[in-house]
């Protein structure tokens, strides 16, 4: 459901389902002022319980982010000096503030199948400036096919395409690289493993 059109929840809400052992994250979450700028106050009403939820579960936040850099960057600065919450940014595809910003206090950048496109060499470049150790991979399946696969439903066996670009970001070997995000995403996603 898009962060725009998901149900307003209550923290006490957000924790009942993160009890569940299945349960590995809080979202996604977050702000999208693309189609939908008139939710603004709502979307950041919502955001703020999620984080709180995420602070109290200690369960890592999925975070939406499209053309609300400045916004989140400021909500997710002011919340983690309120107290410390794990998180990523799913999909990133945002400026370099916002990468900055938020890997400044602890933030991982998840790359999708958008990284691969063939006019992504910006993002890509951005990618290139992170710690390797807060990079993810992610599909956004059924969305967001690397090549040769764009405009085709995805698949999770296509984030081995995406890896590959990244490798070449981080001028890693593949086997390396995805053996350094599966690590990032161990660190980030303590529950995962006995989930």
């Amino acid at each position: 459901m898009h962060v725009a059109e998901a149900p307003m929840a209550t923290v006490e809400d957000l924790l009942k389902i993160a009890a569940h052992p299945k349960c590995v994250g809080i979202g996604e979450t977050g702000l999208d002022y693309h189609y939908t700028a008139e939710t603004k106050d709502v979307q950041k009403e919502s955001l703020l319980i999620h984080i709180e939820a995420a602070r109290q579960s200690g369960l890592p936040l999925i975070i939406h982010s499209r053309d609300a850099d400045d916004d989140m960057a400021a909500i997710l600065t002011e919340e983690m000096a309120r107290g410390a919450f794990g998180c990523v940014m799913h999909c990133f595809s945002s400026g370099a503030e916002l990468a900055r910003a938020t890997l400044e206090i602890g933030c991982y950048l998840s790359m999708s199948g958008i990284a691969a496109f063939p006019r992504s060499q910006e993002l890509r470049d951005l990618f290139a400036t992170a710690p390797v150790e807060r990079i993810l991979l992610e599909t956004d399946s059924p969305y967001l096919a690397p090549p040769p696969h764009r405009g085709k439903r995805n698949e999770p066996a296509f984030t081995a395409l995406t890896g590959r670009v990244g490798a070449e970001v981080f001028g890693m070997d593949y086997a390396d690289f995805a053996a350094q995000t599966e690590a990032n995403f161990d660190r980030l996603f303590t529950k995962a493993r006995s989930a």
